[in-house]
């Protein structure tokens, strides 16, 4: 048995599934589950190609290239400031998100526990005590999400089996397929699959082993996009569309993370159903603010050239947590509408980015490896096009 593909297939499941998978059901639930499982197999194919794109430009290049440097290598300059800019407001945009779905499932787990906060010192408090993991380093990082990760999946199966017994088939027979074209349901299914970022650790990882490679990033795509439709029925099957506590109400919700919750525990009536959501939503929370907020201070102290140690480090802590968190302060209903955000940035790094290097690699440049994506220039314009369509659409609607 391989472990090394068996955990980097993990690691691009991991990156994929995280807090986005609570926005997903409510941010497509105008479409019904036909249509939102549609668009899960469309984002779920471009996002794939976009990464096997990205492999495929970074083996052009000697190994520990990363984003930028492939972007300057194919496209120059211009490319490189593209990306650096989209990058750091995808991760600002997921920061915020995380925050603000985090600070309001942990207001609502200590009202339960009968301990009443505002919303606003909720936030602080979520970023203080989760920021301090983060600034304490990857081990510390590393540790604490193998124990979330494990209560993650746990929690995800005894979720979906304690709430098959409450799906009614009558709910999930609605589809409204113009609906699809809708911003915020393509964005935040965009994000949901957003793995690509991944793939020059990957190729580190295997030594450039290029078979390897593609079984880690179509397997480890697949398990997502499985695991996404199950979680579509479930929560779709059970909670209504309209009405006061429906999908449409969550979605315009100040606190749709919570919302979610208590709508699942009210409509099945399940202690078991009420526990086991409370588990897994807070978790996805957690495990995406933890590799997040890594990444981004990670990305700060290369892009800043700065060490990560003593004053340093605090600064880029700060820089990292203060401008997301005076964001959800302000708006504290930012959950769905940072997703949004960030999946228009997802679009531009990890489809139209990746498009549009690979035409200029393989076209104007003439790099060449041992790994070509397959469908030549219907593939690129297809991609460059359909991401085109998808960030007007977003910013337009």
């Amino acid at each position: 048995m391989d472990f090394k593909l068996i955990g980097s297939i993990l690691l691009v499941v991991g990156t994929s599934i995280g807090a986005g998978m609570l926005a997903l059901p409510i941010a497509t639930a105008e479409l019904g589950f036909a249509s939102a499982v549609a668009l899960l197999l469309i984002c779920w194919f471009v996002m794939t190609a976009g990464a096997l794109l990205l492999l495929e430009i970074n083996l052009w290049l000697p190994q520990n290239n990363n984003l930028i440097t492939m972007a300057k290598n194919t496209i120059g300059p211009v490319g490189q400031l593209i990306a650096w800019v989209m990058y750091l407001l995808l991760l600002y945009s997921l920061i915020c998100a995380y925050i603000a779905g985090g600070s309001d499932l942990f207001h609502y787990l200590l009202e339960r526990a009968h301990f009443t906060i505002p919303l606003w010192f909720s936030a602080i408090m979520f970023t203080v005590i989760f920021g301090l993991i983060v600034y304490l380093g990857i081990r510390s990082v590393d540790y604490t999400n193998r124990f979330l990760m494990v209560l993650k999946f746990a929690g995800y199966f005894l979720l979906v089996i304690f709430l098959a017994p409450f799906i009614d088939a009558e709910k999930l027979s609605f589809s409204n397929w113009p609906a699809m074209t809708k911003a915020t349901a393509m964005t935040v299914t965009v994000t949901s699959f957003g793995f690509g970022a991944i793939v020059p650790s990957l190729r580190i990882y295997f030594a450039g082993d290029i078979k390897k490679l593609k079984q880690t990033l179509i397997i480890g795509s697949l398990i997502p996009l499985v695991c996404y439709i199950v979680w579509d029925a479930a929560i779709m099957g059970v909670i209504p569309l309209q009405g006061e506590n429906g999908l449409l109400a969550i979605l315009h919700a100040e606190t749709s993370a919570s919302q979610l919750v208590t709508t699942l525990s009210q409509t099945v009536a399940s202690g078991s159903v009420a526990f086991f959501a409370k588990l897994f939503t807070s978790v996805c929370v957690l495990t995406s603010f933890l590799s997040v907020s890594l990444a981004m201070t990670d990305f700060l102290a290369d892009g800043l050239q700065v060490e990560k140690h003593g004053k340093q480090s605090a600064l880029i802590h700060l820089i990292t947590f203060l401008p997301p968190l005076a964001i959800v302060l302000f708006f504290p209903n930012a959950f769905i509408t940072a997703l949004e955000y960030a999946g228009i940035y997802c679009i531009v790094l990890q489809i139209l980015l990746p498009a549009c290097m690979a035409w200029r690699g393989r076209y104007h440049k003439h790099f060449r490896s041992e790994f070509r994506v397959l469908g030549g220039k219907v593939l690129l314009a297809g991609l460059i096009l359909l991401s085109l369509f998808m960030i007007v659409r977003s910013i337009t609607s």
